[in-house]
């Protein structure tokens, strides 16, 4: 490659390279911003690792996109952190909470067109959590979703409340989606124990953002991933001396058994903007959770302070042509030297597949999509993404967690012409509290 084709290649980054702001602005309409270059990045990451605040800003107005990661697998966001500028870092968490919201209204229309389509039912789900830590197996919790749906409205009651590493919430809940109204309106939590309500924000506090920015700046920079690259399936098999497919009834449905092969969850960690400080604290903090304390903040204990940006990583003195002339997959050093670990496991899982039960994925897709403020749901709808074999999942087992799976079965399902419609409705004797559930 010639050093003429070099200037030719990726304008955009180029400029951002050379801290060209003028340029950018004049080129920017130009060409395709979400554009990656030989390493994957986008002109956003590029301006995050170089330190271009002014560059980010003026990216972030034309729509740069934030949820996108180069070949290395790490996010604009990601790289804010390493490079360690709280305005910058701030910045990308509003932007990518804004971008996430305007997908979600821009398939809002067809997730409500479909829900009309489809008959209305009820559906029993049941949750089983296990672990191969024997420990932790022993305490973790199973609930059964019940799930009610009748027109654009879906209503799902569950005892299990939040879930996340070693802790988990109990309580009597209910997620009503009503999708005929409009979106400030539509999501609605109850806890029927305390009979409070909240109507679920789609709009962060300046608060909770900046919590969330300290968070990341004092953490661990985590991506896991499920490598789906590998995956195959085969007939689960029984029988000792004359081998059979396994066939079984799962709840109503007649079910072929399938064994996935080749499941891997790859979990990467970097840790370079941390100081020796942050990393006892984060010890300490995790000891505490997996003693089952929650950390709080003490009467009269003052939460910490705002974390302050880092000093700049020292400057790289990489040339734009050694960078665009490097081979893919070996991106110069642009930012601080990388603090990093991966580990990956992997998971022999079973999915009982039905050729009986009445709703398609894409059906269920449509469903999950709209309870997935639970991170195990996300999960679930991530996984029936993948091309299963026929038939309806009724059974699955999946990775939630390192330590942690998660069985599923569609235990039961009956569609129903007549589902009470004051189910969809806060009762009149609920009060709101808008705080009740923080996390959603």
């Amino acid at each position: 490659m010639d050093s003429d084709s070099v200037k030719m290649d990726y304008p955009l980054h180029r400029c951002i390279f050379h801290g060209d702001l003028k340029t950018l602005s004049s080129l920017i309409r130009k060409y395709d911003i979400s554009e990656k270059d030989k390493h994957g990045n986008t002109p956003l990451h590029l301006a995050v690792m170089l330190g271009r605040r002014e560059c980010v800003q003026l990216l972030l107005a034309h729509g740069a996109p934030v949820k996108v990661k180069n070949l290395a697998g790490w996010s604009p966001l990601a790289e804010a952190i390493s490079y360690g500028d709280r305005q910058t870092i701030s910045l990308l968490v509003r932007k990518l909470k804004q971008q996430a919201r305007e997908q979600m209204e821009e398939r809002r229309p067809n997730l409500v067109a479909a829900l009309h389509k489809m008959g209305d039912f009820y559906m029993e789900l049941k949750w089983d959590f296990q672990s191969w830590v024997p420990l932790v197996s022993r305490i973790l919790p199973s609930d059964i979703c019940r799930i009610h749906k009748c027109g654009a409205s879906i209503r799902m009651d569950t005892t299990l409340v939040d879930f996340n590493d070693m802790r988990w919430e109990r309580g009597d809940i209910s997620f009503i989606f009503n999708g005929d109204q409009k979106p400030s309106k539509s999501l609605t939590v109850l806890d029927n124990r305390a009979k409070l309500y909240q109507r679920v924000r789609y709009e962060e506090t300046e608060l909770e953002i900046e919590d969330e920015v300290d968070i990341l700046m004092s953490s661990d920079i985590m991506a896991a991933q499920m490598s789906t690259k590998g995956i195959t399936f085969s007939r689960a098999q029984i029988g000792w001396i004359f081998r059979e497919d396994k066939k079984e009834m799962v709840g109503q449905f007649n079910s072929d058994f399938y064994q996935i092969n080749g499941m891997v969850l790859e979990s990467r960690k970097r840790r370079e903007h941390l100081s020796e400080e942050d990393l006892q604290k984060n010890k300490a903090i995790m000891e505490s959770l997996t003693k089952g304390s929650s950390h709080g903040f003490a009467n009269g204990e003052q939460p910490p302070m705002r974390r302050a940006s880092l000093n700049p990583p020292p400057d790289s003195n990489i040339t734009w042509e050694m960078y665009v002339k490097a081979p893919p997959g070996e991106c110069p050093l642009l930012g601080r030297n990388v603090v990093y670990k991966e580990s990956s496991k992997s998971f022999k899982a079973t999915v009982a597949m039905s050729p009986d039960f009445p709703l398609t994925v894409d059906m269920l897709l449509n469903v999950l999509e709209v309870i997935a403020p639970f991170k195990h749901f996300s999960k679930l709808r991530n996984f029936v993404k993948m091309k299963l074999p026929p038939g309806f999942p009724v059974k699955i087992d999946i990775p939630i967690l390192p330590t942690v799976t998660a069985k599923i079965t569609f235990q039961e399902f009956a569609f129903r012409n007549v589902i009470d419609p004051e189910l969809f409705q806060v009762p009149s004797d609920y009060f709101e509290d808008p705080m009740r559930f923080p996390d959603l």
